[in-house]
């Protein structure tokens, strides 16, 4: 009787100064429900691979990659494309130096890259036939053949397809067809006291956006960042001063998203001579921010956190570019996800110091976490109760306003009749904190997995997730106030000006056209869609439990220690964290898996677990998690 061949392995790398891991963790989450083992670079092995021109280092990798038995190898890069092609060949030469691949009698039959369409094309054309390139936006169904996987261990149902997904993307492609949105005029909300001055804020904003036909329209934010490897650090001020002066001058942007460098968040005001700068605008004084500021009157304006002296930068904010809001990931952009030195422990209690000051200074707070712990192969009990948590520590902290922060599309296998679902409970348990003193604001947006490389297609889910945005709240026609509009060549390039433009046109468009279709019946009205109100029961009923379970047990929840214990006890899933995977065993030591579009915690049977199982599971915990709350203080 014949044996059955082993499956093979797959490994997945990327270098350390890269943030991007959704397109890991996308991919790795589909080889694992066909029965793969997957394995991905911790921390060592990831700085191996920045520092790919050193010997030493590559010699790490490959002893990885053997002591590991990998078959199948992917590597990822999204960011200069040039240093893409240099990062890959280098891995591949030293692959073929020590017969690594195949047809030298080696293990590895398989070379996947994943980046950027520019940096595919280089990468394809210098070493074809020894790769297969993935650009972002392919279908599970092609993801997975590409890979290798036989068609017949694709399961069934991971292919299925929602006839709210099919309807929505029906009626975007007539919008991009007929290229109407194209004459959307810019806004003129700017008739109030102090628009565009240092006195301007965001609520003021919000009070002066006119009642249309078919109800408010939202304030737009939009991500502005550019740069390229090689650029000396005046050109790419003065190149991101010349973008933003564009964008002001334009009038459709309300609010510009400033995308510093990830060396503007972690070494701010520090000699970066021999620093990756990693992307994004390279901002390193006050003055430049001033710089800034002053080009983008009268947007209002905001940027990243710091990963390291918070509050320091907060302050820098307030004083440079009278920043529109905070925001703050609590659980990350520290040692857990290698965007800052900081612990866990560490990096709560600084941010929970820098939230104290935002209330201080009147301006609202944007929780950027739920997406965060979707990366990390989070469900969706998870996803809205760890923003829960972060809205009413930021309540208790003296905030004001809080900006509700929703990244639709994440993982990218979500149906839209899951993402409803999830959106309403999780902005129904936010509402219930509000009262005279806290108000939230609700701002939706794109998933970073979210988009294809092909622009005609990209315009199509662009318009396609603005439907779906308002039907979260959808018998409110002036919901969401605020949207974060994720340009569709998301998936291609960075986005200038004029694609920043066409974007909120098709997004604010979009909006119009579709309320006016609900009002005239010709499209469902989703509130009464009987499979998102069944989701909607079920999410309600599990993240109340959890929550009332966490805020009956856990002295103090809504502290740095609070947060630290019941992250290191599991009650918040991340199956995919790749760093600190020693001191946060319990949180990993869960399975996820997407069934029908919904990302749900299972058991050892596949199926999905019940919310008193998973309780038990992290209660046992607690004593642990307690002891290593203890070697933080």
């Amino acid at each position: 009787m014949s044996q059955m061949k082993p499956k093979a392995v797959y490994a997945f790398i990327k270098p350390a100064h890269d943030a991007h891991t959704i397109g890991i963790q996308s991919a790795s989450s589909l080889l694992r429900d066909c029965g793969y083992l997957v394995i991905t670079a911790d921390d060592k092995i990831e700085k191996a691979l920045s520092h790919f021109a050193d010997e030493s280092a590559r010699h790490d990798i490959i002893s990885w990659l053997r002591a590991n038995g990998v078959n199948r190898l992917g590597l990822t890069y999204r960011l200069d494309k040039e240093d893409a092609l240099k990062i890959f060949g280098y891995l591949l030469e030293e692959l073929k130096r020590e017969r690594m691949l195949r047809h030298q009698g080696g293990p590895i039959d398989a070379i996947f890259f994943g980046g950027l369409p520019e940096s595919c094309q280089m990468v394809e054309k210098k070493f074809s036939g020894l790769v297969r390139c993935f650009q972002g936006g392919e279908s599970a169904h092609d993801t997975l053949l590409t890979m290798g996987v036989p068609e017949e261990e694709i399961p069934a149902e991971m292919l299925e397809v929602n006839q709210y997904d099919l309807n929505r993307e029906k009626f975007a492609k007539e919008i991009i067809d007929k290229n109407e949105y194209k004459n959307l005029n810019p806004h003129d909300d700017n008739d109030y006291f102090g628009y565009g001055s240092r006195s301007d804020r965001i609520e003021k904003r919000l009070s002066a956006v006119k009642e249309e036909v078919y109800g408010k329209r939202p304030l737009v934010r939009a991500h502005v960042g550019p740069y390229t490897s090689g650029q000396k650090h005046k050109e790419a001020i003065d190149e991101c001063i010349d973008w933003i002066k564009k964008l002001a001058n334009s009038g459709f942007l309300d609010i510009l998203s400033l995308g510093t460098s990830q060396l503007s968040q972690s070494n701010f005001g520090e000699d970066w001579t021999g620093m990756n700068n990693g992307g994004g605008v390279p901002v390193n004084s006050p003055e430049e921010y001033i710089e800034l500021y002053e080009a983008s009157r009268p947007m209002l304006i905001r940027t990243y956190a710091g990963t390291k002296n918070i509050s320091e930068l907060a302050h820098i904010y307030e004083n440079t570019i009278n920043i529109s809001w905070h925001a703050m990931s609590l659980w990350w952009f520290n040692r857990l996800d290698g965007r800052g030195p900081y612990t866990l422990y560490q990096s709560l209690n600084e941010q929970i110091k820098a939230i104290r000051y935002v209330a201080k200074t009147g301006k609202p707070f944007e929780a950027n976490v739920s997406h965060h712990f979707s990366f990390r192969g989070a469900d969706d009990i998870t996803y809205i109760v760890s923003v829960y948590l972060a809205a009413k520590l930021a309540k208790k902290l003296g905030i004001k306003t809080f900006i509700l922060q929703n990244m639709l599309n994440t993982p990218s296998s979500t149906w839209g009749v899951q993402d409803l679902a999830k959106s309403k409970v999780m902005l129904r348990l936010i509402r219930s904190l509000e009262d005279k003193n806290f108000r939230v604001l609700l701002q939706p947006r794109a998933g970073l997995d979210y988009f294809v490389a092909d622009p005609f297609k990209a315009k199509v889910q662009l318009s396609a997730i603005s439907c779906l945005m308002d039907d979260i709240e959808s018998e409110n026609n002036n919901s969401p106030e605020l949207i974060h509009v994720v340009s569709y060549s998301e998936a291609s390039h960075l986005a200038t000006p004029d694609i920043i433009n066409e974007s909120i046109q098709i997004t604010l468009y979009t909006l119009q056209k579709y309320r006016q279709a609900k009002q005239y019946g010709l499209v469902d009205k989703m509130s009464k869609n009987s499979e998102v109100i069944e989701r909607e029961t079920k999410l309600y009923q599990d993240a109340k439990q959890l929550i009332n379970f966490l805020e009956k047990t856990i002295t103090d929840l809504y502290s740095a220690e609070g947060f630290y214990t019941i992250f290191s006890a599991g009650f918040l899933p991340v199956p995919y964290l790749w760093n600190e995977t020693e001191e946060f065993a319990k949180a990993i030591n869960w399975q996820t898996k997407s069934i029908r579009g919904a990302m749900t915690v299972i058991d050892k049977y596949d199926l999905p677990m019940s919310m008193d199982e998973r309780i038990e599971l992290a209660r046992i915990n607690l004593k642990d998690a307690e002891r290593a709350l203890s070697r933080q203080l």
